[in-house]
């Protein structure tokens, strides 16, 4: 039970967090994968060798240090990490596993701080955390267990195509072996897809968008190959060069909290890269829904080559009231609506529903930090805007 003089201690401690920065988390993993290394089959230890994770760790603890006694301002926070969680299939005794090695990594790393009472303060501190995590999780694994198609647990999948979407970006349509249906899902969600690589000692997991509207039979995902082979794009490199159709993967249910909202309001869809596959789900379910509303869709990326969806989005503006806004780095002849060089929201301005639309960004984290200032500069208020980040949380 966390008493008021828990929540002062671990509030008192928050200067010792900040003076060791990173260096905690940093240690907590190490010594963390050196005594239960069964967890690199659940940790991207792409994300350990960047420094995204523990820095991402570190401010996930910083903050709940600060709020320790108003949790309801984590709520969003909360409900994202608990979506991705359910896509690893974290269980509650890895919380335990968790809670021990990051109290070991204080009394290590500050053993003079590290008095009886900051222990016995952190330890519950630790246990309410992980509690409001394992039910939260233990709610959305048991929701769609109980929906129909459904499951708990990893379940087997077949690739049934594998097709390429632009020189970078190709899309797997999975379809699952025991021949059931699959669980619906809301347009934006991603799955949690797990791979063995050949020659890896490890399962590698990542969550990679949903790109097309649920049908109740099978999944689409369309996955960039991204970065070096041997670093950051160790699964994707995996999926585009070695998993073809027939083959099979794993997959957790979907998840996520960037999605679709039930509204009338415009829809404006802002992407880059391969940040435009969640809006791929979302423009199909637009076109399913037979929506009157306007929807803008903004995309940036390099050159046309590495456009994936352009002929498709092109082929939805008979059946939506759909205005197309391109901008490419590297262009060649420009057609209406497209632009050269960075996305610039301030050269259609005119043409966005600022005061009443609903605004969903992905892409990399620089550009939604720019494109979000950009749209609180031109009058968004922080509410219309909703995001999906790739990689480790984060806020914008």
């Amino acid at each position: 039970m966390l008493s008021q003089t828990h929540i002062d201690t671990v509030k008192a401690t928050i200067p010792l967090l900040a003076s060791a920065g990173t260096a905690i988390t940093e240690h907590f993993y190490v010594r963390m994968f050196k005594h239960n290394p069964e967890l690199k089959n659940v940790f991207n230890m792409t994300h350990q060798k960047s420094g995204r994770q523990p820095a991402a760790l570190f401010a996930a603890i910083a903050a709940y240090a600060q709020n320790i006694d108003k949790l309801d301002v984590l709520t969003d926070a909360v409900m994202r990490i608990a979506h991705k969680h359910t896509s690893f299939n974290i269980q509650p005794e890895q919380y335990a596993i968790v809670g021990h090695h990051l109290i070991e990594t204080l009394r290590e790393l500050a053993p003079d701080d590290f008095t009886p009472e900051v222990e016995e303060a952190w330890t519950a501190a630790y246990g309410q955390l992980a509690d409001i995590f394992i039910k939260v999780e233990g709610e959305l694994y048991e929701s769609r267990a109980q929906k129909e198609g459904g499951w708990k647990d990893f379940r087997r999948f077949r690739v049934v195509s594998k097709t390429p979407e632009s020189e970078l970006v190709t899309s797997f349509v999975l379809a699952p072996v025991d021949g059931g249906p699959v669980i619906d899902y809301l347009p934006g969600q991603y799955l949690g897809v797990k791979v063995r690589p050949q020659g890896s000692d490890y399962d590698e997991i990542r969550q990679y968008s949903l790109s097309t509207s649920p049908n109740g039979k099978t999944y689409r995902i369309s996955v960039k190959r991204d970065g070096e082979v041997d670093a950051a794009g160790v699964l994707s490199h995996y999926l585009h060069d070695h998993v073809n159709e027939g083959d099979e993967i794993e997959a957790m249910p979907p998840a996520g909290d960037f999605f679709l909202q039930q509204s009338d309001a415009p829809v404006v869809l802002i992407s880059a890269g391969v940040g435009l596959t969640p809006m791929q789900a979302m423009l199909d379910t637009l076109v399913q829904q037979q929506t009157q509303r306007p929807v803008s869709y903004l995309h940036a990326c390099i050159h046309e080559g590495q456009h994936s969806f352009k002929e498709h989005v092109k082929s939805l503006q008979s059946a939506l009231n759909l205005t197309v806004y391109t901008w490419y780095e590297r262009a060649g002849e420009l057609k209406e609506g497209e632009f050269e060089g960075r996305m610039d929201i301030a050269a259609i301005k005119s043409q966005l529903p600022l005061n009443d639309g609903e605004f969903y960004l992905c892409g990399p984290l620089p550009f939604m930090l720019g494109i979000k200032q950009q749209l609180l500069d031109a009058g968004v208020a922080d509410n219309q805007i909703h995001y999906e980040l790739f990689g480790p949380h984060q806020n914008l």
